[in-house]
């Protein structure tokens, strides 16, 4: 609940919830975010009828886009079912064998927005320049570009199992402008995912109200809770996709079933040593300095041979690197290193890329300040990556789309309809 106080200390948990008071918070915290629009300007700080659409293809509107794993997932699931995934994935370890062939993707992406700076310099490093890239907080859009994809992960630092788990935390409630942007542009799917937190908070009673108010725009939604290691992401990452079919189309989404693990027909779980063993040596920068108590409070590493924790957005709160000896138990929240210290290190920014499966090539920037630390510089890259969905999982939610709409222009039928402004 929220108090009459600055600061963080403004936000404080009620554990106790009635669920009728719940939806109370929920409704009115809506109302309050849908009265804010009326208020925007029209100018958008973009021209939607100089928008680059390809009317051949799926055209992607991008929501939080942030560094783009998301996006370049899909755009993978894209090229999958054009030149087939071996051949995608040739490409996908060389910068230059993808830029010739990821035109080739069904999927066209045409607008992102986001209100990160430096997230948005890594995507615009990353993919093709005639994607347009909008430095905005969102609730100040008043009309959003037609689509035929809506892609998101809308904020959910209210919703985490690691804070304070918040009903009325107003970052719990920019998902009201992604339904907007639905009812405007009236894709025929959109994926959202978020943290698992999202499920529980309330006893149930906000994921209730959100799948519910993404179904009132028009849309049969699909949810699911999925792991990470699940689809070849050498990391332990629960997270809840939504994924949307508008009610018109004639479809029943499936969420694909893992490809790793430990039953029969699956490949095993990804290590960190199959990700990350190559850089030990030469892991590039990474976060330094101490310790705190709350990161000592529990144990911090992986062995080779296992998935990384969750990358969380923080270069202090890092995993540590699978050398030196497994850290040890000596307390209640108490853990020592048995070797020293000196012995141990955070993964580098190069390696929790990896984990979260974005390719050696992409870029990510920093900001440029030179007067900012390096700690400070690296933070913004590790924000970044801990905040992206991982890229070959998104690929594989994505795929079962990619083969509608390319199952679709194969049989003759126009992918998209035509709109005065394609």
């Amino acid at each position: 609940m929220q108090i009459n106080q600055r600061g963080r200390g403004k936000f404080k948990p009620a554990p106790d919830y009635n669920i009728e008071d719940v939806r109370k918070i929920l409704l009115q915290k809506i109302e309050e975010e849908l009265a804010s629009i009326n208020e925007l300007d029209e100018d958008q700080g973009y021209n939607e009828e100089t928008l680059c659409y390809d009317e051949n293809k799926c055209n992607i509107v991008s929501l939080f886009s942030g560094a783009g794993g998301l996006d370049l997932g899909v755009e993978l699931a894209g090229l999958d079912v054009v030149i087939g995934e071996e051949k995608t994935n040739e490409a996908f370890s060389d910068k230059s064998l993808y830029d010739n062939v990821r035109n080739q993707s069904i999927f066209h992406h045409v607008y992102a927005i986001d209100v990160f700076k430096e997230a948005l310099e890594t995507y615009r490093d990353n993919f093709p320049e005639h994607v347009f890239i909008h430095h905005q907080d969102i609730r100040k859009v008043k009309k959003f570009p037609k689509a035929n994809l809506v892609l998101g992960g809308f904020p959910c630092p209210g919703f985490s199992e690691a804070g304070p788990r918040l009903v009325d935390d107003p970052r719990n409630f920019l998902y009201v402008h992604f339904i907007r942007c639905l009812i405007q542009s009236q894709p025929e799917f959109f994926i959202a995912e978020n943290v698992k937190g999202m499920l529980t908070l309330g006893k149930g009673e906000v994921f209730r109200q959100i799948k519910q108010d993404f179904e009132a725009a028009g849309y049969k939604v699909y949810h699911q809770l999925v792991d990470a290691r699940g689809y070849g992401v050498p990391q332990i990452r629960e997270r809840v996709f939504l994924v949307g079919v508008r009610e018109d189309i004639d479809y029943k989404y499936e969420f694909p079933f893992p490809t790793h693990g430990e039953g029969l027909f699956l490949k095993p779980y990804v290590t960190l040593r199959e990700a990350i063993g190559d850089l030990e040596k030469d892991p590039g920068p990474y976060y330094e300095g101490s310790y705190s108590t709350i990161y000592m409070s529990r144990n911090r590493k992986k062995g080779w041979d296992e998935q990384s924790f969750t990358i969380q957005a923080s270069g202090r709160q890092a995993p540590l690197h699978p050398s030196g000896a497994p850290m040890q138990k000596v307390g209640k929240d108490k853990w020592i290193f048995p070797d020293g210290e000196e012995n141990h290190r955070r993964l580098s920014v190069k390696e929790i890329a990896r984990i979260q499966t974005f390719p050696d090539w992409y870029k990510f920037s920093d900001g440029g300040n030179p007067r900012a630390s390096k700690n400070g510089r690296l933070d913004k890259i590790y924000k970044q990556i801990g905040n992206a969905v991982p890229v070959q999982l998104a690929r594989a939610i994505a795929r079962p789309i990619a083969e509608w709409f390319y199952r679709n222009q194969l049989e003759g039928e126009r992918v998209l309809e035509k709109c005065s402004h394609y």
